[in-house]
Formats: structure tokens, sequence, C-alpha cells
């Protein structure tokens, strides 16, 4: 008899909150907060190309689960940030689906964390999830199954799967002091770029505010979601995967793992503060996450300093070992950012598939190695 017994659910509602987080444990993009107000604010369903369809996994002799593994039927790529564009166009070229395709990943939010929740995961636990998603990808027609940004100690067993890596840029606390400390490690012209960035804001008629969610209100999740969709708006033409009703749930939820850093600009004549531009943090025991920045207006290195000098100080101040400012953007890199990799794991069913996918992945291996190593070279510090 195997020793696990399973079940998909298409709501998280489905699994007592208490069972999730005692799995979720610190685990801040996969808690049941962050997942039920993706699911309670309409942002994830199947109309979004987000079908909840979580994996839950019980020991045969237990009611309570064991296992979790967050995860979502995708009807497109969207929102992923693991690119398989190419893939998903060579499907259609051979007039075969990609879609639906399984992914265990947080929707719209490329962190690395953890995707299995488990107390205590065994090669036994991973090996019966290969198998039930196997079978369920076989049964529902899926092209395959992924896990996008697992955490380093997550043991997925790569030599059966296919394991594709990345390159994001993190900044590390080395204990500074202030953020003067940070700047006085790098070189001269580095720092001066800096400096002439920050004076540029600070001599502007702006002022740089932190909100915690005590000051938070409905009137200024109104203003932050309009900066939010503002910016997708500029960008991709639509106003956001997230709705508004996620941000004012998330702020309900966790209020103090949220702050918002907000710029205002100050009208002489009325002396009233106007709201221009916003960028939504997080943080857990270690760690500061910058996520959704957002403008209503223009402003020269305004992006900067609300998304990566002031959340650089507010972890040297706070004390935090890591500032995770999202995935892209290798301008990060002269503002004192470092790459790490980050992991994927991939099942594609159809096996001429799997086999070119996979010699693919190998090849991008090497590439994301040597591009790592072309972005270090690129960091801002003195040499010793």
């Amino acid at each position: 008899m195997k020793p696990y017994r399973h079940q998909f659910v298409t709501s998280i509602s489905a699994v007592e909150q208490s069972h999730w987080q005692r799995l979720a444990g610190d685990s801040l993009f996969t808690s049941y907060a962050w997942l039920s107000a993706l699911e309670l604010s309409g942002s994830v369903r199947r109309e979004t190309g987000w079908q909840p369809y979580h994996l839950v996994i019980y020991q045969q002799d237990t009611a309570h689960p064991v296992a979790i593994l967050p995860g979502y039927i995708k009807s497109h790529s969207y929102g992923e940030y693991v690119f398989d564009w190419a893939w998903a166009e060579a499907y259609e070229r051979h007039n075969l689906d990609y879609y639906p395709k399984w992914l265990s990943g947080v929707p719209f939010t490329p962190v690395v964390g953890a995707r299995l929740l488990c107390e205590a995961p065994t090669e036994t636990l991973y090996q019966f999830i290969q198998s039930v998603l196997d079978d369920e990808a076989a049964q529902q027609a899926w092209s395959g199954w992924h896990v996008n940004f697992p955490r380093q100690e997550e043991a997925w067993p790569s030599a059966q799967l296919l394991e594709r890596h990345g390159v994001q840029f993190h900044w590390h606390n080395q204990g500074y002091t202030n953020f003067d400390a940070f700047l006085a490690t790098m070189k001269a012209r580095k720092r001066k770029m800096i400096n002439k960035e920050r004076d540029k804001v600070n001599s502007s008629d702006l002022s740089i505010v932190w909100l915690d969610a005590s000051h938070i209100d409905k009137n200024i999740i109104d203003l932050f979601y309009q900066c939010y969709c503002q910016t997708y708006r500029k960008r991709s033409g639509h106003n956001g995967y997230l709705t508004r009703a996620f941000f004012e749930l998330l702020f309900n939820a966790i209020p103090e793992q949220v702050k918002l850093c907000c710029a205002y600009r100050k009208h002489d004549q009325s002396n009233v503060q106007e709201l221009i531009a916003a960028s939504l943090y997080l943080q857990d025991k270690d760690t500061l996450y910058g996520r959704y920045w957002g403008a209503l207006e223009d402003s020269e290195h305004l992006h900067f300093e609300l998304c990566y000098y002031q959340g650089i100080n507010y972890a040297i101040t706070h004390k935090l070992a890591r500032f995770d400012a999202g995935a892209q953007g290798e301008h990060k890199l002269l503002r004192g950012f470092e790459p790490v990799f980050t992991r994927s794991y991939h099942t594609i069913c159809h096996p001429l598939f799997s086999q070119a996918i996979g010699d693919f992945i190998n090849t991008e291996r090497s590439q994301i190695a040597h591009y790592a190593r072309q972005c270090t070279t690129l960091l801002p510090f003195k040499t010793q």
C-alpha cells in the first residue's frame, strides 16, 4: 500500500487555514494569507488563466495534510517569469497543444521560496508527488507540469526532471551601519552616480514617506492602485494582473509585513500633498521584498529611489540580511545588487519534445553560468 494519499482542490478554502499555515511556516508568498488574497480578490481564477489546483497530501492513516504543493492549471504563460513561450510556439508549429499545463509557483511574483509545504519532506514524498503529477497530467492532457523558483533546500529529483537555471539580482547586507557605509564599499565613480541620482530626487519638490498598514486607508489604496495600473498600461497596455481587492485584503491580512514607500508632491498654495508614486514592500524575518512599483507621472531617478535606494536603506536600518527587488534589471548591478541563481523544474509529457527541451536547457545552463560571471564583473564594489 502506498504511504500517502492525495487530493487536488480547486480553492485554498478547501484546506483549513491552520493546517495550511502549519505547513507553510514562515514562507510569506505561499502563506494562506497571500494565496487566499489572490483567490478571494479574483486575481487568480479560471477566467484569468490561473485555475487553482492545489495538491494536498495525507499519510494513509491521518486526517490532516502532511504536505501541500500549491499549484495552478494554466491556459497561458503570463505572470510566471520562467519564460517558455518558445516551447509553446514549437508545440503550435507541430499542431499540438501546449496548454493546459500545471504550475507550482507564486502568481505574478518571481520570488524564490517554499513550494513544497512540508515539515519533513523525504525522497519517498518527492517520488509520490512526481507519480501523482505524471498521472494527473496524462488524465487531464496537460503538456507537462512545472515547479518555479523553489528554494535551494527543496530536493526535487533533478535526475528525473528538467532543471532550468535563471539569474536574479539581490542585495546582500554585509553588516552596514548606514547607507554611507554601503556606498563606501564602491568605486568612486559608481558612488558619485548614486549620490547624484539621490540628490536629484532630494532636491525636487517631492517628499518620500514610508507608510505602515496603520496609515494605509482606502484612499491610499486607491491611489496606490492607480499607480500600479498606470505603470502596467504604459508597459503592457493593460491594468495589471492584480485587482484592487487583492491589495486591500493583503494589508488587512498581514499588516505587520507590508509597507508602502510613497512619493508626495506638496502644493504650496493649498498645503496639500499629492501622491504621485509608490512601491509596495514586504518583509519576513530576514528579507525585504520590493514589489509592484507604480507612478502617475514621470520624475527623473524616482524609480531608483523608491524601488532600490529606499529599500537598501530600510534593510540596513532594520538589519535585514537580503533585499529582493524583483526579477530582471541589469541596471541593479551598478547599484550593488549581485547575481544569484534561480531554479525551476519541468516535466514535458511528449517524449520527443522532452528530449529537445532538455537539450535546450542543458545548453542554456552553461550560457546562464557565463552570463552570471559577466554580471559579476560589472559590480560597483572596490577590488581587494
